[in-house]
């Protein structure tokens, strides 16, 4: 009796479990439920992290390393210190590199693009290594300038050791600190028309083409996701910085140390989704739009409507009310004001903190008389201070009448 009554109180538990929403049993505070080790969700405009599991954890990041390879490579190629279409000769250093590759045979020469898509879609470290050779002169000198960029963007937590993932002692860093440099790369967005590609084929200058296809399968099957980097080694697992875009709201998941990569691919989907359900975007004025009153001088009809010179929206969390408040930056020393003259900036704040910025521009022609309208002010207070010592001179007579 007692072994049918454990029966079936077992029988009824598990009834009752079944019937439960899975997210009832394992639920985090906010309705995710991360496997892998660490995780960080950040929206990407704001810098506002919405989600974090273990971020400041270190771990070795495997091919992840390489945001940092293609972070100073775009650095260098928008800021002209190198061209997509400069050629580099593949040497055997990069010929030699185990893991991933594209292939590439040392004296080959390859484009600068070429490469970045070698890294971006196929995770190639034959490509990082050619990389790195051509920008610092040698491995260890670009590993040098991938440790002092980390430290120049605050990544407290990262020591690189080469420019691929590859393992080896000490190469580490964090979700935080990986958030923090895809955040960045993500400022060079020509990136994501490498990150983004699904399948490349690469047949200039080669007797058989090299055929690029992206580690990175979420580009293919999660909808707005256009990079940026998926990693693994035995010791990392499997990790991801993912980012995706819908309907002008971007988010940025990292993923370190999942079991699996349909784990890493289903937690960092999850986590995404998550992001999109709390922000959106917003219009917060339009082009032309007035913006404020702008009073020249103590005459009250000299004034002119400042107005928007760009439109501006914003993302925000869709649970908040939101509240903005307008700061003006405006020059009122221009003398002769002419209509569309930029004034200056209008900065829209949320709780404080800027959130974005818009030109301003004079909606009329107006002479600013502010100037003479202080001249004019001087000379009425230099009439009372006269008047004052009259009535001060007239008093001190009538005191000495009455001795």
């Amino acid at each position: 009796m007692r072994i049918f009554k454990s029966v079936l109180f077992g029988v009824l538990f598990s009834f009752i479990v079944g019937c439960l929403p899975v997210h009832a049993i394992n639920d985090t505070s906010n309705g995710t439920d991360v496997e892998a080790r660490s995780a960080i969700l950040m929206e990407v405009e704001t810098g506002k992290i919405v989600f974090d599991k273990n971020s400041k954890e270190k771990f070795a990041p495997a091919s992840v390393t390489k945001v940092m390879t293609m972070l100073l490579t775009m650095e260098a190629v928008d800021s002209g210190k190198i061209k997509l279409d400069d050629v580099v000769t593949v040497t055997e250093n990069a010929q030699k590199m185990g893991g991933s590759t594209m292939l590439l045979e040392a004296g080959e020469l390859r484009t600068v693009e070429d490469l970045l898509k070698g890294v971006a879609i196929a995770s190639g470290n034959d490509a990082a290594v050619a990389l790195a050779e051509y920008l610092g002169g040698s491995v260890e000198n670009f590993v040098k300038k991938m440790n002092d960029r980390a430290r120049e963007l605050g990544m407290k937590d990262t020591t690189f050791q080469n420019p691929t993932g590859l393992p080896t002692e000490n190469h580490l860093t964090t979700a935080y600190d990986i958030s923090i440099m895809s955040r960045e790369l993500l400022k060079h967005e020509t990136i994501l028309k490498y990150s983004g590609t699904y399948m490349e084929t690469i047949s200039t200058n080669r007797k058989t083409p090299i055929e690029l296809v992206n580690h990175n399968k979420l580009v293919r099957f999660f909808n707005g996701c256009d990079g940026l980097k998926t990693g693994f080694t035995n010791e990392a697992k499997y990790c991801i910085s993912a980012t995706a875009q819908r309907n002008g709201v971007r988010m940025l998941c990292i993923i370190m140390g999942a079991p699996t990569y349909k784990i890493r691919n289903r937690d960092a989907s999850m986590l995404l989704n998550y992001g999109f359900s709390l922000f959106e975007r917003k219009e917060v004025i339009q082009q032309d739009s007035e913006i404020s009153k702008l009073q020249l001088g103590n005459n009250k009809d000299n004034f002119i409507i400042l107005k928007a010179a760009q439109p501006l929206s914003l993302v925000v969390e869709k649970a908040n009310e939101l509240k903005i408040t307008t700061k003006l930056e405006v020059d009122k020393s221009k003398k002769n004001i002419k209509q569309g003259d930029i004034m200056g900036t209008a900065i829209f704040l949320i709780d404080g903190k800027e959130a974005g910025r818009v030109e301003v521009y004079s909606d009329r022609d107006m002479k600013n008389s502010s100037v003479f309208d202080k001249l004019f002010s001087i000379f009425k207070k230099g009439d009372k201070v006269e008047d004052n010592s009259n009535v001060e001179e007239n008093s001190s007579k009538q005191e000495e009448n009455n001795k």
